[in-house]
């Protein structure tokens, strides 16, 4: 059973969609529903009465007629009528004066088999199957009426359209809006009428006064009550308003304001009670909803706007209906003259019967007859107003909608114009209720968004507010990020403690000099905002700022004060520069010599040569990180004078070959060029007097091969050349001794060399996605500080027996490979328990019960055991979680 709680969304589910429907629709749903009622009432009477009577033609006037026939009296004499000739003549006499009708010497079951076998064989197709024609051609007349509601590329659009318009409809802002504009455009006209009697003598404002009481009292109520309806501050042309301001008020009369009183008001400037000041403000829920509404309807509106689906299944489902009634009445028609009372039925059964010729009435063909004639009248009405509404889709520009009567209201005359599958919605909304658009229109204005953010700023952002969003993130820094404000809240300065500031599509964030009130600021994150900044707020940005985020469309969008902030450490610029390798107009020469403490620059652009400009602040720059979004870098010989530089990061920079500009970086840490196209590594040759170097990666190239070359970088810590083509392994690469972590995921190698053994000092070895079968033994008795060894997506077949060795080993990935069981010396590796060991189930299930138990048992909270033991976070293998058992990102391990 259903509850009608459970129905009444139903309800009004189906009763939005009469919106859309205009007259014309929705009186062809009338009629369809007549013409279903007639088909089915004549399939009710076929179904239940539709029936054949008939009776056999007199014998003897076939008789009769075959001696009158010589040349058929043979045929005559051969009928089954002409066969007893010995008792019928002897009858003649006494059967008309005796008898009441004709005898047969047909029996009952005679009469009933005739009339079956006469129905089909003497009856016409469309006396048989007429009302189930009628009911099947009604039904997709039904269908089709309401295709375009219920089509899957239409009906998410419309059932999208009618909430957000019920949404606009119940919110309080479009009242106050449409209110809000209703009394501008009064004021404005009270305005205009009276410059216009002005110069007219004073007697005559007396005698209109009565009259401009009770229009600007009913306009005062009806915009309380009413606020879609247009203020009318003068009932006609030819009455001017009253000036005086008494006549606003419900509760004074004309009578009693004396005629000095008049001559006051009329050179003094009246106070308007209807004054936008005085509507009243939204909560807090409401104005959270109506913004909320704002961004529903701007992404509906770049959704619909893009197609005119809408309109092309409406235009088609109009088409096809037209079609079908065209159709319907041209083989309908024709069929009025084949339903007739009586048939002449002669069936081939006349053994049975002993008749040839019978006399048939359809007891139905007058009421089918009539039932027709109806139906072809409906369908006649139906199609016309198809025909019109054909015609109101081609003569109409249905896919263009513009607000003309709204264009009149100052405050919502910046409405755009509307194209597409919006328009065609709206064109079909005017049909129901003007009104509904009008109250649309209210989130369409940007004038209309702008003033509801101003009031939602001022009442939402306050202190407790901001603090209450203030987070801190794992450093202890309180961060605050603020997205989508039309200016920053005045009580944002009030917040002292505040360190990160971050600001997102703000487009008139400007700092004034409260700014001197967050003591504790330190680093701010620009995204697509152009923020201003008052004199006396720069110098204090210039001696507190030491981080800055930029995020632009243009380089042009950088602000100017940004180069002065001469306490600023680190700089991260994204966005799109110019072609010519420079960083737009702002960076001309000499702009970054105020920046002397800047230490880490970020750049992500399309860059094309390392620009000139970062010379200037080459003596203090020690971090230099190039992204450069596919764009090839052609020219890097800005990086010779960078002679400080520890680390260096230049990644999709579509690099074929090794910098010659590092030679010069005698101080370099760090080299980081992943993402390029390094296909040869014959250069790392002349890196041998970058004696600093302990950290290279080379990952997602092109590499095919290492050169015996890289034995030159004796200090090496970590080598990445993960995904990369590589086949094999030199063995210069094992004389690194220093090298505590090797990266080779992701190439083609199928053996590791024995000569892993000379690494010793090696904590992390990752070969997941190669081809190898084997791992060398010398690996488990040499490298006893292996902590990390992925070996996922190989061909190993066994593990080998001097695992057990490791003893140091915590994360162990042995996944899919081709194991058919595991060693029992892995319970001796202790650092694998909790989730260390990444196996298939049914592979796990090889252990012993004990090892087993050992090492999917949680963690100790012992101080002591997991200071021996602590995991090492890892680029290529994170902490698997024993609790969760899923994979988390994780940093870098320090070594």
């Amino acid at each position: 059973m259903f509850s009608l709680s459970e129905l009444a969304p139903l309800n009004q589910h189906q009763s939005r969609f009469k919106l859309l429907k205009p007259w014309w629709e929705v009186f062809m749903d009338y009629l369809v529903v007549l013409m279903l009622m007639t088909s089915v009432l004549a399939c009710t009477e076929q179904l239940s009465r539709d029936r054949v009577v008939c009776i056999p033609l007199n014998p003897l006037v076939a008789a009769n007629s075959s001696e009158r026939n010589p040349s058929s009296g043979e045929d005559a004499a051969k009928s089954p009528s002409s066969k007893p000739p010995t008792h019928v003549p002897p009858n003649i006499q006494n059967l008309h004066p005796t008898a009441r009708g004709r005898r047969t010497h047909l029996v009952y079951q005679q009469y009933v088999y005739i009339s079956q076998v006469c129905y089909h064989e003497a009856l016409p197709l469309c006396s048989r199957f007429f009302p189930y024609m009628a009911l099947l051609q009604t039904l997709v007349l039904v269908a089709s009426g309401s295709f375009w509601l219920h089509f899957p590329h239409t009906s998410a659009r419309i059932e999208h359209f009618l909430a957000i318009l019920a949404k606009c409809c119940e919110s309080p802002w479009t009242s106050q809006a449409l209110s809000h504009a209703a009394r501008q455009e009064s004021i404005q006209d009270k305005e205009v009428m009276e410059e216009r009697r002005l110069p007219q003598p004073q007697p005559s404002v007396r005698s209109y006064s009565p009259p401009e009481t009770r229009t600007r009292q009913s306009s005062v109520d009806s915009g309380a009550d009413i606020p879609l309806l247009k203020w009318s501050d003068s009932g006609s042309t030819t009455a001017p308003p009253s000036p005086c301001p008494s006549t606003l008020s419900c509760n004074s009369t004309v009578s009693s304001i004396s005629h000095g009183s008049q001559d006051h008001f009329l050179h003094s400037k009246p106070v308007m009670v209807d004054s936008p000041r005085q509507v009243i403000r939204l909560d807090k829920s409401d104005g959270e909803q109506a913004r909320a509404l704002f961004e529903r309807v701007r992404k509906f509106r770049s959704h619909c706007e893009s197609s005119d689906v809408i309109y092309k299944v409406y235009l088609a489902q109009t088409i096809f209906k037209l079609l079908m009634v065209t159709l319907i009445m041209s083989y309908t028609i024709p069929i009025l003259s084949s339903f007739s009372f009586t048939h002449t039925c002669h069936p081939e059964e006349w053994a049975l019967v002993g008749y040839t010729t019978f006399e048939c009435i359809h007891v139905l063909s007058s009421l089918i007859r009539k039932l027709l004639v109806a139906y072809l009248t409906l369908l006649g009405l139906y199609g016309l107003l198809n025909v019109y509404t054909l015609s109101w889709i081609l003569h109409s520009s249905l896919r263009q909608y513009s607000f003309h009567s709204l264009k009149e209201l100052c405050s919502l005359a910046d409405v755009p114009d509307l194209r597409n599958d919006l328009a065609f919605l709206l064109h079909m909304l005017d049909q129901y209720d003007p009104l509904l658009a009008q109250r649309l229109s209210v989130f369409l204005s940007p004038v209309s968004e702008s003033r509801l953010l101003e009031e939602n700023l001022e009442r939402r952002w306050g202190e407790e507010k901001l603090r209450a969003i203030t987070s801190v993130d794992a450093e202890g820094c309180s961060r605050l990020q603020l997205v989508a404000l039309p200016r920053l809240p005045p009580a944002l300065f009030t917040l002292s403690q505040l360190q990160v500031l971050k600001l997102e599509l703000i487009t008139e964030a400007r700092f004034t000099a409260q700014v001197a009130n967050m003591t504790s600021l330190r680093e701010l994150h620009l995204y697509h905002c152009t923020a201003a900044v008052d004199p006396g707020a720069l110098g204090v940005l210039q001696e507190r700022l030491e981080v800055l985020h930029l995020t632009f469309t243009q380089a042009s969008e950088i602000p100017s004060w940004v180069f002065s902030l001469r306490s600023l450490h680190e700089l991260h610029l994204s966005g799109r520069l110019s072609s010519d390798g420079g960083v737009g107009r702002s960076w001309a020469l000499g702009s970054l010599r105020h920046l002397r403490h800047l230490r880490v620059l970020v750049i992500r652009g399309m860059l094309q040569r390392i620009p000139g400009e970062l010379c200037e602040v080459a003596g203090s720059l020690v971090r230099l990180e190039i992204y450069n979004e596919g764009t090839r870098l052609l020219v890097l010989t800005g990086l010779k004078r960078m002679v400080d530089l520890t680390e260096l990061l230049l990644q999709d920079c579509q690099l074929e070959r090794l910098p010659s500009a590092l030679l010069a970086l005698t101080n370099l840490r760090t080299l980081d060029l992943q993402h390029n196209n390094l296909r040869t590594l014959e250069e790392l040759l002349s890196l041998a007097h970058l004696r600093r170097l302990s950290c290279l990666r080379l990952a997602f190239n092109r590499v095919l091969a290492l050169p015996a070359s890289v034995g030159v970088l004796r200090g090496l810590e970590l080598l990445d050349l993960s995904n990369n083509q590589l086949q094999s392994l030199p063995p210069a690469l094992f004389t690194l001794r220093r090298l505590r972590r090797l990266l080779l995921a992701g190439n083609l190698l199928e053996v590791l060399p024995a000569e892993v053994k000379s690494l010793q000092l090696l904590t992390e070895l990752d070969l997941s996605g190669n081809r190898i079968e084997i791992l060398p033994p010398a690996l488990c008795n040499s490298c006893l500080e292996l902590r990390i060894l992925n070996v996922a997506h190989n061909s190993l077949s066994s593990l080998p027996r001097g695992i057990a060795a490791l003893s140091q080993l915590c994360r162990l990935d042995l996944r899919s490979n081709s194991l058919e069981e595991l060693p029992a010396e892995l319970g001796c590796c202790s650092g694998l328990y909790g989730g260390g060991l990444l196996v298939e189930d049914w592979l796990f299930l090889s252990l012993p019960p004990h090892i087993r138990d050992f090492l999917s048992r949680s963690c100790p909270t012992s101080g002591k055991y997991s200071e021996g033991h602590s995991r090492p976070e890892s680029d290529s293998f994170p902490y698997f979680s024993p609790t969760q058992w899923s994979f988390s990102s994780a940093l870098e391990s320090q070594i």
